[in-house]
């Protein structure tokens, strides 16, 4: 900091720094001072600076020029120590900033007196003496000054000499300048807030895995310690901020190293992927097995009067619904990724449509009765197939162009889990996911509507009624999967995404199909029983002819 002169007093202009005159050593040609103070400016109450400013000079005379001229003790020369003058100017500035501000110190100056701090603790001692007693000799006990004049010092460049000056201030009673001038702030020319506080410890340090947080109101040592989020470290001490991983690694539990990120999918092997894989095998081992019913079975009465074709077609899109999942299982890869929501869509979208077809036959079989009506057209055999073929076809049209446009690929994701890179696939249009979604959920909702106005249909085999309970559980399962799917991350996404599958292909199936089933079989077993019964008579018959 440069200090032009009067820089240091508003009302003042001092050509020098230092308002020391120096004066010559006899015989000498050097430049010596006197012990008075380097640098005095009046105020109302004066504080006193002891500083290392000068030193004594190294004396190069030897042999018998020493003794040409007897020593004088009372002057001796010194050189400048330059780079200890910061201090004065910082004390200085900090003067000058308090005097011109009249909110600190009102109607009160403050002036100082600059001494030099030697290396001998006995020389600075005696400028103490000196500038308590307020004269040009120490004087203990004595002060020829004001009351109240003195009010601090600032000084002690050793240690040991601050433990000297410290037990001869306390004899005085005078502090340091920060009693003086306790619980101040101000702003100082640059606008930046000065705290002063003789009560004030400054925090204590804070530890690795910490930053440091500005207490509001208080001075800048003044801090509290503030734990680094998850994902941030602080490896040194006091540290401002904390620094996030790498989106790889992950902050350990003390917050001071990044560690890297395990990577992990829904593997087959994980207790999640054995349960997945073996509910959809075991339920499309099921499914396999009713078909085989039905097929077996396929000249009774219930197989034949709901359409055994369409119900064949509704069996195996169900079994390829429960073996879809297993698409989400494994590590992804670009073409598990590609088939995985694609198969998905259009396989169910063969179930849900076989469905509307068989509700729209069973209606048409009851409303269209007139002979000649014009309605009974809708009732050939290739209408259910072509309402099959026609819906399934939109959605994979839908497919085709979700494919074309923005298709899914592999991901690594690395924020769900703080510890793990999970591997999954990204939609790549989130729009078109839930574009096939909501045509899917379109058909199962007019499934859901005919079924329902044809549940009280006269007939004996009307499935209308299982078709309305399946379709109930079918929309139920996938409006809460709309709201669990965007609150999900990591492997969940993927968990409850099968869940779904399965949930509703186990409810089209155990509402349609379990009760048919069942009735074949019950019906199957009383018809054999009876026929063994009828049976025995005529056994006995033959026996006894014999």
């Amino acid at each position: 900091m440069d200090l032009e002169p009067g820089a240091l007093r508003g009302q003042e202009s001092d050509p020098l720094l230092l308002q020391k005159t120096p004066r010559e050593l006899p015989g000498s040609g050097q430049d010596c001072y006197e012990d008075q103070p380097m640098r005095y400016i009046p105020g109302d109450v004066e504080i006193g600076f002891f500083l290392p400013l000068q030193s004594p000079e190294v004396s190069n005379v030897t042999g018998a020029e020493r003794f040409q001229r007897p020593p004088n003790k009372a002057c001796r020369p010194y050189t400048y120590i330059e780079k200890n003058y910061q201090q004065l100017f910082m004390a200085a500035f900090t003067l000058h900033e308090i005097n011109r501000n009249p909110n600190l110190l009102p109607n009160i100056s403050l002036g100082y007196r600059v001494y030099n701090s030697y290396s001998s603790e006995e020389r600075t001692l005696e400028h103490y003496q000196w500038w308590l007693s307020g004269t040009y000799q120490p004087l203990p006990n004595y002060n020829c000054r004001e009351p109240g004049k003195i009010v601090a010092a600032i000084g002690g460049a050793t240690s040991a000499l601050s433990v000297q000056m410290g037990t001869l201030l306390d004899l005085y009673h005078l502090p340091q300048l920060h009693s003086y001038l306790k619980n101040t702030q101000f702003k100082n020319i640059v606008g930046e807030q000065v705290f002063v506080d003789e009560n004030r410890l400054c925090s204590a340090s804070c530890p690795a895995g910490f930053r440091k947080l500005p207490l509001e109101g208080k001075p800048p040592c003044c801090f509290s310690c503030s734990p680094c989020s998850e994902g941030e470290i602080s490896s040194h001490r006091d540290a401002e901020q904390c620094q996030k991983c790498p989106e790889d690694e992950y902050s350990n539990e003390q917050r001071d190293h990044c560690l890297p990120k395990t990577v992990t999918f829904l593997d087959v092997n994980d207790p999640w992927g054995k349960a997945v894989t073996a509910v959809a095998l075991s339920l499309s081992l099921l499914t396999a097995l009713v078909l085989w019913v039905f097929v077996k079975f396929q000249d009774t009465p219930i197989v034949q009067a709901n359409n055994r074709n369409l119900s064949y077609l509704l069996l195996t899109s169900l079994s390829f619904c429960f073996l879809c999942s297993l698409l989400f299982v494994g590590r992804p890869t670009t073409a598990s990724c590609l088939f995985r929501q694609t198969v998905f869509a259009v396989v169910f979208t063969v179930a849900v449509s076989s469905i509307l077809a068989k509700t729209i036959i069973v209606v048409l079989a009851f409303r269209v009765t007139r002979p000649g009506s014009r309605m009974r057209i809708f009732l050939h055999p290739r209408v259910p197939y072509c309402v099959v073929l026609i819906c399934s076809g939109i959605q994979g049209l839908f497919c085709a162009i979700w494919l074309g446009n923005s298709p899914p690929f592999p991901e690594a994701d690395t924020h769900s889990e703080s510890h793990h890179i999970i591997l999954t696939c990204n939609e790549g249009s989130t729009f078109a996911f839930y574009c096939v979604l909501g045509y899917m959920g379109f058909l199962a909702l007019g499934s859901f509507t005919i079924a329902f106005l044809a549940r009280n249909l006269p007939d004996a085999f009307n499935e209308a009624k299982f078709i309305t309970f399946s379709m109930l559980v079918f929309c139920s399962v996938w409006i809460s999967f709309l709201p669990t799917y965007q609150s999900s991350k990591g492997k969940a996404v993927m968990i409850v995404e099968i869940f779904s599958i399965l949930a509703s292909s186990a409810g089209l199936l155990g509402c349609i199909f379990i009760p048919k089933c069942l009735v074949i079989l019950l019906t199957s077993w009383e018809n054999t029983i009876k026929l063994n019964k009828d049976q025995r008579p005529s056994r006995s018959k033959d026996f006894s002819f014999f």
